[in-house]
């Protein structure tokens, strides 16, 4: 009977509303740490001895050709992909290679994926608030109420997404950029300490690569960012620093000027013709 009580109490807000702060301690080193990683499909070695550390709160640019194992690492990264060897560490205290996807989720590490995945039925507002309740039981899904502390929460999302004006809009006729603003949104409301976004400007216009790379942008600091992009003129418009992988593991890191006029990296986008540059 308490039980029931208590979810006739409209003022309550329910535990599984409110996502947890991430429980990453950083005090000692990266957020994200992978050391020696390698991995193998059928003889061929997808990660070979990748090496990669990313701080808090930084914003990581991944470049690299077809096949130089960027969604392999972030498959690595989230525990859909066990990797041969290697170490992999969230903050200085939870070792991802013993963890599963969703043990690996609620650590606060979210994937936005290349193509848009949104509830198209559902309006813009109620996309964030189901995405909010991290326990998608259906008890808990039906007894969820609209309270305050989830209305600020999305409200917060919605002007850092640039959508606001939009709330009400169906998701199904979203442009496809504001669609991938969508669901770094749902994303969001899970408040992440590390968001991997993948290929976030492919299919965009001009001006909604422009306002991908406001949100990015603006993210850092608050979340540490990773974006693995082919378009090198949006990652130029990002990046702080930028690692370059080639065959699974880091060919050159640093400034984007600084890998661009690389030799190693000149040889790995265009082959014998030194006169062209990486743009």
């Amino acid at each position: 009977m308490s039980f029931l009580r208590s979810l006739a109490n409209r003022d309550r807000v329910f535990d599984f509303l409110v996502p947890a702060e991430s429980p990453v301690d950083v005090r000692h080193g990266p957020i994200l740490y992978l050391e020696d990683v390698s991995v193998s499909f059928d003889g061929f070695k997808a990660i070979n001895d990748l090496n990669l550390t990313i701080d808090d709160g930084e914003l990581r640019c991944i470049i690299g050709p077809n096949g130089a194992g960027k969604t392999t690492m972030m498959d690595i990264i989230t525990g859909k992909t066990r990797p041969d060897a290697g170490k992999v560490w969230f903050g200085s205290r939870h070792d991802l290679l013993t963890m599963n996807e969703p043990e690996i989720a609620s650590l606060g590490i979210g994937r936005k994926f290349q193509k848009p995945t949104v509830f198209e039925a559902l309006s813009v507002f109620e996309n964030l608030e189901l995405a909010m309740a991290a326990d998608k039981r259906i008890l808990p899904t039906l007894t969820a109420r609209m309270t305050p502390v989830i209305r600020e929460r999305i409200e917060e999302v919605l002007e850092t997404t640039g959508l606001a004006e939009l709330r009400q809009r169906s998701a199904g006729i979203l442009s496809h950029g504001q669609k991938q603003w969508l669901e770094i949104g749902m994303l969001l409301m899970q408040r992440p300490r590390l968001l991997l976004v993948d290929e976030p400007v492919a299919g965009m216009t001009e001006q909604e690569m422009e306002r991908t790379a406001e949100l990015l942008t603006g993210l850092a600091g608050k979340q540490s960012v990773v974006v693995v992009e082919h378009d090198m003129g949006f990652v130029r418009s990002i990046a702080r620093k930028v690692t370059v992988l080639h065959q699974g593991s880091v060919l050159a890191e640093g400034s984007m000027d600084q890998v661009s006029n690389d030799p190693k990296v000149v040889e790995v986008y265009l082959g014998a013709d030194a006169d062209e540059e990486v743009v």
